[in-house]
């Protein structure tokens, strides 16, 4: 049983914990608020824990970073950057801006020349980043089930043996995956979030997810 270490204690976090433990791993997520963590701990069972950030990077054996993107760095650093050393690192943040969306279009911190992803990787360039979970709401992160289908989960990162490993845990999960490639590929990736904001945004729509059709 390998045991997933998750920065970031709200509902993404919550969401894809109590997944992972559905499919049997481990699970411990950092906060330093842990009293708002009791309920999913007991919803969860005995393979649940709740520790600090650093205790969450340090026995984790896969990471997940689930924070705020605007918050993403100074996380890392607060649950020690040698923590992430040599480890896969699941990235499913978003740089989104502080500033309101405009007619529903959300605004990022970054440009199309630059990505979160990268940022995070280059803070901690041992780590093995791999960018997922970022494009859809989290009630369709876990085993989703669509009429139309599998939604595709699309998924990029540098090291092929740590996107090998996050590709079987999408499988898992649900998802059919499509690899973008490398680090850069982020600079696609995380704007889907802002595409699938949108129809939430302007009608209320927030069930639905991408699914990439091939001939």
């Amino acid at each position: 049983m390998k045991t997933i270490g998750i920065l970031g204690s709200g509902i993404v976090g919550q969401t894809l914990g109590s997944g992972f433990i559905k499919h049997g791993y481990a699970v411990i997520i950092g906060t330093r608020e842990t009293d708002k963590l009791e309920d999913w701990k007991a919803k969860n069972g005995a393979n649940a824990y709740i520790g600090s950030p650093e205790e969450a990077a340090a026995d984790g054996e896969i990471l997940v970073l689930a924070v705020k993107g605007s918050v993403a760095e100074e996380v890392m650093k607060q649950a020690g950057l040698e923590n992430f050393d040599g480890k896969i690192v699941i990235d499913t943040t978003n740089p989104i801006a502080q500033a309101p969306a405009e007619n529903g279009v959300l605004k990022y911190f970054t440009t199309l020349d630059d990505s979160l992803m990268e940022r995070l990787q280059k803070l901690a360039p041992k780590a093995h980043f791999v960018k997922a979970f970022n494009s859809v709401g989290n009630a369709y992160m876990v085993n989703p089930n669509f009429p139309g289908g599998k939604p595709t989960m699309f998924y990029c990162g540098n090291n092929e043996t740590a996107k090998a490993e996050v590709k079987k845990i999408l499988e898992l999960f649900g998802h059919d995956t499509e690899d973008m490639g490398k680090a850069e590929a982020a600079r696609a990736i995380e704007p889907l979030c802002i595409l699938w904001c949108i129809p939430g945004f302007i009608r209320n729509q927030w069930t639905h997810a991408f699914r990439l059709l091939k001939m």
